[in-house]
C-alpha cells in the first residue's frame, strides 16, 4: 500500500505500482442484493438452478457493475493520503469487463498510478488503473481507469 501525508505527495509517485488488496469473496447474497439495488435481475445473476444447468462452471456470475462497486471496498487498501480533507470520485476511462465474476470466487484489485497533477482549485487530480484479479484466473474481471481529485 502507498502510504501518503498529503494530496501533494501523490505526485512524486506516478508510474508506481500500488499493490494488490486482500482477498475478498463475493457471494450469492452479495449478488442478490445488487440485483436489488440495481433492478438487474437477469437469470445469469440470481437464477441458482438455471445457472447450474446452463452456465460455463455451472454458477451464476456478478453483475460487471457489482464489480466496479467493490472498488470504493478495495481501494483504500492500495492508497491511502492521511492528510486529505476529501476524495471526491471524478470518473472513468476506459471500464472493461474481460472475464466473469463467478458465485463464491475470491478477488482482490490491483493497482497503478498513472498520472496526477495539482488542479487550479488546490486538488490532485489522480488518475489510476485498476485491475480485479478472480483467484485462479489468468483473466482480469475488470480494468479500469479511475480518475479521483484529492484535497488537502
Amino acid at each position: 500500500m502507498l502510504a501518503l501525508a498529503t494530496p501533494q505527495d501523490v505526485l512524486g509517485h506516478v508510474g508506481q505500482e500500488l499493490g494488490q488488496s486482500e482477498w475478498l469473496t463475493v457471494t450469492q447474497e452479495m449478488i442478490d442484493r445488487f440485483a436489488e439495488a440495481t433492478g438487474d435481475h437477469q437469470w445469469i445473476h440470481v437464477d441458482v438452478e438455471r445457472a447450474r444447468r446452463e452456465m460455463p462452471g455451472g454458477k451464476t456470475i456478478a453483475h460487471g457493475y457489482l464489480t466496479l462497486s467493490l472498488i470504493p471496498r478495495l481501494r483504500p487498501q492500495l492508497i491511502q493520503v492521511t492528510g486529505a480533507r476529501r476524495g471526491i470520485n471524478y470518473g472513468c476511462n476506459k471500464v472493461r469487463f474481460p472475464a466473469p465474476v463467478p458465485s463464491g470466487s475470491r478477488v482482490r484489485l490491483r493497482g497503478k498510478l498513472l498520472a496526477a497533477e495539482a488542479t487550479a482549485d488546490g486538488a490532485v487530480r489522480m488518475i489510476v488503473e485498476l485491475t480485479m484479479e478472480v483467484e485462479g484466473n489468468t483473466r482480469s474481471a475488470m480494468v479500469v481507469e479511475t480518475i479521483s481529485l484529492v484535497y488537502g
